[in-house]
């Protein structure tokens, strides 16, 4: 019979030899819109409360620098890219569903 094995995610698990998983965030934003304004300070919020410190955190404004926005194909704002760590995720929105962006994001919750 096969054993059933349960995965979880890297940024909460620790052995007495690994370090916490770094997170490379950007958020490119419209402006101030109240959309772009949500976004960041959602984002802030799961910052602070599931990455512990363990993130940096750029933010774009595509009006200022739309040369970023090109660079990397960005179509809609706010959008959300998560570099590191691998694999890359993008999401579009407001960031306001918690749960969702934590698992389309592949970040562990905090318990």
């Amino acid at each position: 019979m096969a054993k059933i094995h349960q995965l979880k995610l890297g940024a909460r698990a620790k052995t007495s030899h690994s370090k916490p998983v770094h997170y490379l965030l950007r958020l490119f934003t419209s402006g101030t819109t109240p959309r772009s304004t949500k976004a960041l300070r959602n984002l802030r919020k799961i910052c602070e409360t599931d990455l512990e410190g363990n993130y940096d955190l750029e933010v774009i404004d595509i009006y200022q620098e739309p040369g970023r926005a090109t660079e990397f194909n960005i179509i809609a704002a706010p959008t959300l890219i998560k570099e590191e760590p691998l694999p890359t995720r993008r999401m579009v929105g407001d960031l306001s569903d918690t749960p969702k962006v934590l698992l389309s994001l592949a970040i562990a919750r905090a318990k």
